[in-house]
């Protein structure tokens, strides 16, 4: 979706929805879900499941929710990982099935939650960010959003501090699902994506390469497409017209996810990105996010 055919309902100052608030809305939300990747909980509760390699545990517990799908599936839904990085996870199920591992990913999530001090309900935020964020949820349109979908249909726990980071996580996903979409809009795919994030800064290029899994050629091969591009200059940093296009992309992708926020309208997004901001900010304070650039 280009930004001349986001709809005027969802343009700034036209209507519902202004893109900043769903950008920090979107922000949150997507920072609150990611401790759960970088927690040594997940390493501990993949090991009771009998896998102890951290790509393998990653891509079951991202995945468990979409349940004992084929590994092409998993590619298909991550997009940015390398086939051989998914191909490594097949089989994960024969040691225990999806449910045992969405369980143990609610086990990491509130564990590690209550070890950092999150701690939203004695001031009644909890209870208010989910009357915000159940009204998203119930709200949403999943056409096309796969993971969100899994995430949906999963049973929220009765822990209630996870069953807000799940109705989270379904946001979160929602946006990814959504992002993809303007990815190959603009051409690009799986490799070429990553190379651009990482040229920003924002994830270092050794964990992208680590976990995801493209090799030499591969990772050259799309750096040389977004440099014929102009995106890159010839030592694979960001250009001007990179960083441009970067922010037309996220800018798009806010606009395919103002229908997602719109049950709460402007105010309400806002207030639910203030009311989830503890939640990064616990992780942030014990040092969880320590390896990733600016933090």
């Amino acid at each position: 979706m280009r930004l001349d055919e986001i709809p005027r309902s969802h343009r700034p100052g036209e209507g519902a929805m202004d893109l900043d608030a769903v950008r920090a809305v979107g922000e949150a939300v997507g920072a609150a879900h990611r401790f759960v990747y970088f927690v040594p909980e997940g390493a501990e509760e993949a090991a009771g499941l009998g896998v102890t390699d951290p790509g393998r545990a990653y891509l079951a517990f991202r995945s468990a929710a979409m349940g004992a799908v084929p590994w092409q599936v998993v590619l298909a839904a991550f997009y940015n990982f390398s086939p051989r990085a998914v191909r490594a996870a097949a089989g994960v199920w024969d040691g225990a099935p999806p449910e045992r591992w969405q369980a143990a990913r609610f086990l990491v999530a509130g564990r590690a939650m209550r070890r950092v001090g999150v701690r939203l309900a004695e001031d009644g935020h909890l209870a208010e960010a989910r009357s915000l964020i159940d009204r998203v949820v119930a709200g949403a349109d999943c056409a096309g959003k796969v993971l969100a979908a899994a995430n949906a249909s999963v049973a929220l726990p009765s822990d209630p501090l996870v069953a807000l980071w799940q109705q989270l996580t379904v946001a979160r996903e929602w946006r990814g699902d959504a992002h993809l979409v303007v990815l190959a809009d603009h051409g690009l795919g799986p490799c070429d994506c990553l190379v651009l994030h990482t040229a920003t800064g924002r994830l270092p290029a050794a964990l992208a390469r680590t976990t995801r899994q493209w090799d030499d050629g591969e990772w050259e091969a799309a750096t040389a497409r977004l440099a014929a591009r102009g995106w890159l200059d010839s030592g694979a940093a960001l250009t001007a017209a990179g960083r441009a296009a970067r922010e037309r992309i996220e800018r798009e992708t806010d606009a395919h996810c103002a229908a997602l926020w719109a049950p709460i309208g402007n105010a309400g997004a806002r207030r639910l990105a203030s009311l989830v901001a503890p939640i990064a900010d616990a992780f942030a304070a014990a040092g969880t996010f320590r390896a990733l650039p600016g933090r």
